[in-house]
């Protein structure tokens, strides 16, 4: 990014004037963006304070529609920011985001607990019966509008309102430095290897060690805490003693003595949250999040999660047993350890369906599998995706694609980010620089961010099955973003129900493997060939393989998440409180939940999935139920369903409760009962 100065106007300097109507990215730099929040606030201040002191009666025109169209300059300078911080960060972005987390949660309280403001709306939400002229869409604003003020600490008064304001903008930082302290475990672990090390090690994980190897100036291979290095790692590697290292890393980010130890913040968190929550009259922090769910209780969480849970710790059980066999078979005579059962369950996986991940992973090129996808959007909803060689954004691996509709009408901009680097966040994410909206007809800008291995130069870059549904599920995600059809900004794409958002992105990982999709797409990176029928019918057969590991340590994190955030007093130790959790549980031994507490991002770098990481398995029950709907049909891609599935979901954003559009997708609400025969637990 290069050097310009930062007296110009934020409008100059974030006004998405790029070609294609991207920021400019490659004019900024870190310096600029402290000023321009400032800036930006002090603006969308002023807009709230006109709006809260009109002289005039409160109509939905004059502050819910003004409100609506308050506060794009720091919308625009914000999104930006954060596209950066998460996917291009460096030591001066994070100083940044340090400095302007409190500032933004001091922003947020203060238009939350704006007296006139709260006065207005409340107002008119209590005559919301006899507005006239107002959209069912409108109504949902106000609904959603005065909830969320509500839910904010807009009745409060006195101490508790500033006690409020205060929790919050401790918890805004302490959640920031929650997610640098994992980025920085992350970065800093590096294993220098060499040929002798690699044994068990397929070629093409090789290649992304050597390259993983080149970028840090290290001769050799480098081992590093990318899931798309570790994980296939442990997998694969014959090298107990290196699995062992590994893992003990991989489990420990955050858990280091120092100053990116996470114990401490995590406790602060929890104690925070108890107390919010207990400001705010609920119980619990769990109770007050779920409230506004479609779950709505920690107890209907609880019965869920249990019930699955007996299942998969069963199905591991068994699994259990059948490694412990094959290790045994092999000489070892160790107790089966965590660092173990990716290895013995890839053994098992070879000997029982004969796949090899060397065998599979030429079939599934990434630039195929955009293919894919990009196919199945065409299938079902009508889009197009044109590629724009000469879009510039926050790094050149960054890819772009402009969105046309089913008429060739212009749906938006589609941004691919997916290889790894130090400078990018673990995981797999999508967010948006721009939201849908009608109200001044904005198109949205959407982009999916990846950690894949990247390959060596002019080598095609390779998946493996999981990488591809990882793609397939965030460009799912991308969908419900770039399919909004809504009006209002605050109800566009993903701004939907903790659990319901889930959804759109797990639905769209079932069309992966849809025969017609990977008989397509699924090509031999050499030899040109399609995916083997063969081949193809062991992937299938394969699909819930190893589901009772991957149900246990998904679920496992899933519950004590719950059980931290479900007591009225928050643990003064949560590490020892895990402990106790899991043994309350049963815990396989030979398994770890699959984010302990220390690095769990999703619920401690900000507050979006606390008490809410149960969704995926809330919405993998609608998930699973809602593809059995084209099943019924008898067509992958059937028509009809398809334009339900459209209206009602991908393009409905938050315009009504999301059980009622659901039931208006479906005709009635799912049972878990799809759910458990698609983990393979019941027939």
């Amino acid at each position: 990014m290069t050097n310009i100065s930062t007296e110009r106007p934020i409008d100059a300097l974030f006004s998405f004037d790029a070609p294609h109507g991207l920021p400019r990215f490659s004019e900024l730099t870190a310096e600029m963006f402290e000023p321009a929040f400032d800036a930006a606030i002090v603006a969308h201040a002023g807009e709230i304070d006109a709006i809260a002191d009109d002289p005039a009666e409160p109509t939905f025109a004059n502050t819910l529609a003004a409100m609506e169209r308050s506060g794009r300059a720091l919308s625009r300078v914000a999104r930006t920011f954060f596209a950066l911080t998460g996917a291009e960060t460096s030591d001066a972005l994070q100083r940044v985001e340090r400095a302007v987390s409190p500032k933004l949660s001091r922003h947020s309280s203060a238009i939350a607990l704006n007296a006139k403001l709260f006065a207005r709306i409340d107002a008119l939400h209590a005559r919301r019966a006899t507005l006239t002229g107002l959209a069912p869409e409108d109504l949902r604003l106000l609904e959603r509008t005065h909830l969320g003020l509500v839910r904010s600490g807009a009745r409060l008064t006195g101490e508790a309102r500033t006690r409020l304001a205060a929790i919050d903008e401790r918890l805004s930082a302490l959640g920031t430095q929650f997610s640098q302290n994992i980025l920085a475990d992350e970065r800093d672990f590096v294993l220098p290897l060499t040929e002798a090390d690699l044994d068990g090690l397929p070629a093409s994980l090789r290649q992304a060690m050597k390259a993983a190897a080149g970028e840090r100036g290290i001769e050799g291979y480098a081992l590093t805490l990318s899931r798309s290095i570790v994980v296939p790692f442990l997998s694969y590697s014959d090298r107990r003693d290196l699995r062992e290292r590994a893992f003990a890393a991989w489990i420990a980010r955050g858990e280091n003595e120092g100053e990116t130890d996470n114990r401490p913040i995590l406790a602060e968190i929890l104690a925070l949250r108890a107390e919010k929550a207990r400001l705010l009259g609920y119980p619990s922090f769990a109770a007050y999040k779920l409230d506004d769910t479609m779950a709505k209780t920690p107890a209907a969480v609880r019965t869920l999660l249990e019930e699955v849970w007996g299942h998969a710790k069963d199905r591991a059980a068994r699994d259990a047993v059948s490694l412990k066999a094959i290790a045994a078979a092999s000489g070892a005579n160790d107790p089966l350890a965590p660092f173990d059962w990716r290895y013995y369950a890839e053994k098992r996986r070879q000997a029982e369906f004969q796949i090899e991940e060397a065998e599979i992973k030429p079939y599934f090129q990434l630039e195929r599998m955009i293919e894919a996808a990009f196919d199945v959007a065409g299938r079902l909803f009508g889009l197009r995706f044109e590629a724009l060689a000469d879009a510039v954004a926050w790094h050149p691996d960054v890819r772009a694609w402009r969105v046309r509709g089913r008429d060739g009408s212009d749906r938006g901009l589609f941004l691919g980010d997916y290889f790894a680097r130090p400078s990018k966040r673990s995981g797999a994410w999508m967010s948006a620089l721009r939201a849908q909206n009608r109200l001044d007809g904005e198109t949205p800008i959407i982009y999916n961010i990846c950690n894949f291995a990247k390959p060596p130069q002019g080598a095609p870059a390779l998946l493996s099955i999981d990488d591809a549904r990882t793609l397939f599920h965030e460009f799912g995600h991308a969908l419900h973003g770039l399919l909004s059809d809504v009006t209002w900004p605050s109800l566009a794409g993903t701004a939907v129900s903790r659990d319901f958002v889930e959804l759109p992105s797990q639905l769209y990982e079932h069309w992966l493997t849809v025969p017609a999709v990977l008989s397509r797409h699924a090509v031999h990176a050499e030899t040109g060939e399609t995916l083997p029928p063969a081949l193809l019918e062991k992937l299938l057969a394969s699909r819930s393989f190893d589901a009772g590991f991957e149900t246990v340590e998904y679920t496992a994190s899933a519950l004590i998440d719950l059980g931290l955030h479900e007591a009225a007093e928050a643990p003064a130790h949560p590490l020892e409180a895990e402990r106790e959790m899991l043994e309350r549980l049963g815990m396989p031994a030979e398994i770890v939940m699959r984010h302990r507490s220390p690095h769990f991002a999703h619920i401690f770098s900000g507050d979006g999935y606390s008490s809410g990481y149960y969704s995926y398995m809330w919405s993998e029950v609608l998930d699973a139920d809602a593809f059995d709907a084209f099943g019924e049909a008898g067509d992958p891609f059937h028509g009809e369903t398809a334009e339900k599935l459209h209206r009602h979901v991908y393009s409905a954003g938050n315009s009504r409760d999301a059980g009622e559009l659901y039931t208006a997708f479906r005709g009635r609400m799912p049972t878990s009962a799809a759910l458990l025969r698609k983990r393979g637990f019941v027939v």
